[in-house]
């Protein structure tokens, strides 16, 4: 089939033989495909969507494009966690360090935030020397000596996918639920692992706002993560405000340390035990969530996951004082108060615009290559549901100039909704996607 043929099949609605699509995406990969026929073909894709076969196919396409790891060893299960992406989402932080007290194997590679979610590697990044940029051999190797490695994705893995995304940011084909499971699946196949544990966000902050959506993807990386030969488990959770009381590069590396000391807000620890525990039976390591959650919370209570996290902290460089002394992690120099304009109930704190007062703060990027400054960020001092007097301060900006704060105060303002009545609860886990179901929590 020739190119054109194939990019007007899939717009037209047709099914690509699996040989011609390997083809096609080969070819691309060597150059022999246009990067504007491939901006067609996405386009249409994105417009079309793709089968399970095409799918499938794709992301074997992409693991297959660079080097691939094997933890089928048979030592500890290898498992991974992802996030579609939030506010204040420093869950890995704390996971990572937590399934490796308890005895599995956790190599993580992670992304940099971009738009008004973060990244984790972004955090790693602000813990002084910490190197998230090391080759696999290493990665390999921290592993092995601590039980979880954190690093910076690296071209080594799913070259392909590198290059398609590129595409998809510059064509507006970023939101397709089929383009996105491939590039998340692939990258974790790639990556060595047997399991994999998936957060799928839901709500203002998120990628997927509704719950329909949200749901739709969960099942797609689900079936496609165990099509391609890993034993996955998803999470549905919230994302209408943020998670924790923190956002901003230092500020969650902080407060990921107090949850790593069993301490913390209660939301970060309840969605951090919530994945963990369905990591361990994804693993195969406990038969249901409720005894993995039994067997992990006593590793946070005692210190364990703690020590576990100062190790890999100083094996990649980093400062491993900052455990007892979060003071040394990057500080701004500038502090200002958003205060409650009226007494009531907070009922909305919108994760979305806190957001994007964290990026025009300079805590995230808006394009690939911006910098960012890890000290900068915000407190919460009251969550949703919580009772405010006028006055009370419920933010503290933590910025790097007066200009700069003022704007974030500005954005923060419309975050914020205070009402007459207590709001509903917050409905922290919705929904558990398992291989052909889909549960309330």
């Amino acid at each position: 089939m020739l190119i054109t043929e194939l990019i007007e099949t899939k717009r037209d609605g047709g099914e690509l033989p699996a040989a011609e699509l390997r083809a096609f995406l080969d070819g691309f990969l060597a150059g022999r495909v246009a990067d504007y026929q491939m901006s067609a073909f996405l386009m249409a894709a994105f417009l079309r969507g793709l089968s399970s076969d095409e799918l499938a196919e794709m992301t074997r396409a992409m693991i297959a494009s660079g080097r691939r790891l094997d933890f089928r060893d048979g030592g500890p299960t290898a498992v991974d966690k992802h996030s579609t992406g939030g506010v204040g989402d420093k869950v890995s932080l704390v996971l990572a360090p937590l399934l490796a007290a308890y005895g599995l194997r956790v190599p993580m590679m992670s992304g940099r935030g971009l738009g008004h979610t973060g990244g984790t590697v972004d955090k790693l990044d602000a813990i002084p020397g910490f190197r998230t940029r090391i080759g696999l051999d290493e990665f390999v190797a921290v592993l092995a000596e601590v039980g979880c490695a954190m690093i910076s994705q690296t071209e080594e893995i799913a070259p392909l996918d590198g290059r398609l995304y590129a595409l998809r940011d510059v064509t507006g084909t970023v939101p397709s639920i089929p383009l996105i499971a491939s590039s998340i699946i692939s990258k974790k196949v790639a990556e060595g692992i047997e399991a994999l544990v998936l957060d799928v966000k839901c709500g203002s902050g998120a990628f997927m706002v509704d719950e329909e959506g949200a749901l739709q993807l969960a099942r797609t990386l689900v079936d496609l993560a165990t099509e391609q030969g890993l034993e996955a488990r998803a999470l549905v959770t919230d994302m209408e405000t943020p998670l924790g009381r923190t956002v901003g590069n230092a500020l969650e590396v902080a407060e990921a340390i107090e949850t790593l000391k069993g301490g913390g807000p209660a939301d970060l620890r309840e969605v951090t035990l919530a994945l963990s525990a369905e990591a361990l039976v994804a693993a195969g390591a406990e038969p249901d969530p409720r005894s993995g959650r039994a067997a992990l919370e006593p590793l946070l209570d005692d210190g364990s996951a703690a020590e576990r996290f100062a190790r890999l902290v100083e094996r990649q460089g980093g400062d491993p004082a900052i455990l007892d002394d979060p003071g040394r992690l990057p500080k701004a120099p500038l502090r200002r108060d958003l205060e409650a304009p009226s007494s009531g109930w907070l009922v909305g704190l919108d994760a979305r615009q806190i957001g994007l007062a964290a990026v025009e703060l300079g805590a995230g990027r808006t394009r690939v290559g911006d910098a960012v400054d890890p000290a900068v960020g915000f407190a919460l001092h009251a969550g949703r549901g919580d009772r405010v007097e006028a006055g009370q301060p419920l933010v503290t900006v933590h910025a790097a100039s007066e200009e700069k704060a003022e704007g974030a105060l500005r954005r923060l303002r419309a975050a914020v909704a205070i009402g007459g009545a207590v709001p509903p609860p917050r409905k922290l886990l919705r929904y558990r996607v398992t291989p052909g179901a889909a549960t309330e929590v």
